[in-house]
């Protein structure tokens, strides 16, 4: 994940995230990212994100509408080139 720092943060905005943060019991940190989640209207839920992904996959049609290739079998063709 990426870091972010932001300074010079006015002292009632700080106050405001810490007590949101204290009484949802999150950190500072986690209520930062849901707080901007929020103002950007995208979804925090990491498993929510992981089910749209692998509903895009599963409906994503696959080359010539096959399954994915063995790994197995293309780590062994490559090693034999």
């Amino acid at each position: 994940m990426a870091v972010i720092q932001v300074r010079d943060i006015p002292d009632h905005i700080y106050r405001l995230l810490a007590e949101r943060a204290k009484r949802e019991c999150r950190s500072l940190s986690q209520e930062v990212v849901v707080t901007l989640a929020r103002g950007l209207q995208v979804e925090v839920d990491a498993k929510a994100r992981r089910r749209t992904l692998l509903a895009t996959i599963q409906s994503s049609p696959f080359t010539d509408g096959e399954r994915f290739s063995d790994p197995v079998k293309l780590i062994r063709e490559d090693r034999l080139r």
